[in-house]
């Protein structure tokens, strides 16, 4: 199984594979082009971003709430894996703090799913 993370505002590679994007928002100035597919169901819900970024809930608090939130996508989740195990793929977001981002909590779940 092959689940890479990117931001999606840094250059595509040929080895990227499948760009996903797995943001509730289009991010600004990302031309349509420079992903492959949006999965916008997979981002986190705007209110648990908001209280991510106002600090009013930990790291802890965020992935428990995302994790909870993605059992609703289950399907799309075990969807992702068993294309993860013919081909690379790349999940996308507009954030640039290391792993504290969704789809590090996203390439998780694909992986216990396959």
């Amino acid at each position: 199984m092959s689940v890479k993370t990117k931001c999606v505002y840094d250059e595509a590679e040929p080895d990227d594979g499948f760009r996903l994007l797995v943001m509730r928002f289009w991010p600004r100035g990302v031309r349509k082009d420079r992903v492959d597919g949006w999965e916008k169901e997979l981002g986190a819900p705007k209110d648990l971003i908001k209280d991510w970024k106002s600090g009013a809930i930990t790291w802890a608090e965020f992935s428990k709430r995302y994790r909870t939130a993605m059992r609703e996508q289950q399907g799309k989740i075990a969807e992702l894996a068993e294309r993860a195990n013919k081909e690379t793929i790349t999940l996308l977001c507009s954030c640039r703090e290391g792993n504290r981002c969704h789809r590090f909590l996203l390439k998780k779940l694909i992986a216990k799913s396959g």
